[in-house]
């Protein structure tokens, strides 16, 4: 009766494992969906810095940033030109805001906000092309100086606006 039950329980975790190599669509655990037998390549061109205040760094840094989600979390070769899916944009902002006003009128925490303008093409699927604009922020000490926090701030928000990019583009479930 053992033997029974246990020929039960493999015959169904193989005819679950068959049908999931069945289907044209692939979910990842990531929660990717990308029909890799229509889908093969994806160009992501270089953002700009197109914001009043520019760190001349932070383009490239966040461009590369952009590439490695897309190359370690898909199977889509990366080209520079021509791909099924085409990603390019600009940097919009890159702004200082005081927050928590304290009673001497001095702020006590500092937002730095980054914007990009995201111009996202699916010639496969039309439908899913788009323009938005995301953004991501962070908070200081107003006591520190900005140039001593910006590299860990930038850090932080790209790993954000990188996630928000790419949450839109191939996690469209």
């Amino acid at each position: 009766m053992k033997w029974n039950k246990k020929i039960g329980q493999w015959s169904l975790v193989l005819l679950f494992i068959a049908l999931m190599q069945t289907g044209c669509i692939t979910y990842s655990f990531n929660g990717g969906a990308i029909d890799y037998d229509k889908i093969h390549s994806i160009t992501i061109r270089d953002f700009n810095n197109q914001a009043p205040l520019v760190y001349a760094p932070f383009a490239n840094n966040f461009t590369e940033a952009l590439r490695d989600r897309y190359t370690q979390r898909t199977k889509l070769q990366m080209v520079s030109q021509g791909g099924d899916l085409l990603l390019e944009g600009n940097i919009t902002g890159y702004d200082l805001s005081p927050v928590a006003i304290q009673e001497n009128a001095f702020s006590a925490q500092t937002q730095f906000t980054v914007t990009v303008s995201v111009h996202f093409e699916n010639s496969v699927n039309p439908k899913e092309s788009f323009d938005k604009t995301f953004s991501a922020s962070r908070q200081f000490d107003s006591s520190s100086m900005f140039n001593e926090v910006q590299d860990q701030l930038l850090e932080d928000i790209t790993a954000d606006l990188v996630k928000q990019i790419y949450v839109a583009t191939v996690e469209n479930w």
